[in-house]
């Protein structure tokens, strides 16, 4: 039996009354905008208000904020590992690699919580930690086909990637309305970084698995959701 949560109340299988539906649909409206805008500790207050509802009819909807953060972002998360998985099937490996962390950043841009939301782990229990877990086994499987075909440095490990993700949000988020495409400019200069004909000795080894998931939780607040 599955330990994940369900996330919202489409997971429980039962069709909702119209006037159910209509306040889910306005909380999951507003919540887009609220963390959008905050991220993904966007006060919850905020997101019922904004609404037009009651935060009582918010916590019957979602009853904690993690069954709120997994509604609002399935989408995109899904859109993010089907671009892993189109990447892991093109023939060559560095525009596999491009491909993947091309449409991450896009899904970053504008949305400060699904760049939370990128640079963290949801609770294991959490229904949408298998897509996490899905796209990273895909990002394995890229960085080493990349490495195998010759193009990426073999030094660079899949937990690198976290890097741009943390780094892309920041450049996004500051150049926003500013200049909302240069974060593809900085993007491909650490691509450029990434290639092996670039290589050079660096000053400190990788993260391990272990401590870029440790890293990860503390982004995330140590996983509490609760709120």
């Amino acid at each position: 039996m599955s330990t994940h949560q369900p996330c919202g109340d489409a997971a429980t299988g039962r069709p909702l009354r119209r006037d159910a539906q209509r306040n889910r649909d306005a909380l999951l409206s507003a919540a887009r905008t609220c963390l959008a805008e905050q991220g993904i500790e966007a006060s919850l207050e905020q997101v019922a208000k904004r609404a037009g509802l009651a935060i009582g009819t918010l916590y019957r909807h979602f009853p904690t904020r993690l069954h709120l953060v997994q509604a609002v972002f399935a989408d995109k998360l899904g859109a993010w590992r089907e671009a892993a998985e189109r990447a892991v099937a093109l023939d060559d490996a560095w525009e596999g690699l491009c491909l993947f962390l091309e449409a991450m950043c896009e899904l970053q841009v504008g949305d400060r919580g699904f760049q939370d939301l990128a640079g963290i782990r949801l609770p294991e229990t959490a229904c949408l930690a298998g897509a996490q877990s899905r796209i990273h086994e895909l990002a394995v499987r890229i960085v080493e086909r990349a490495q195998e075909q010759g193009t990426l440095r073999s030094d660079v490990t899949p937990e690198d990637l976290a890097f741009v993700i943390w780094s892309n949000a920041r450049v996004t988020e500051a150049t926003q309305d500013i200049a909302p495409e240069a974060w593809r400019r900085y993007l491909h200069l650490l691509l450029d970084g990434f290639r092996a004909e670039r290589a050079h000795p660096l000053p400190q080894p990788p993260l391990s698995k272990d401590e870029l998931y440790r890293a990860m939780l503390r982004l995330g607040g140590d996983g509490d959701f609760t709120g």
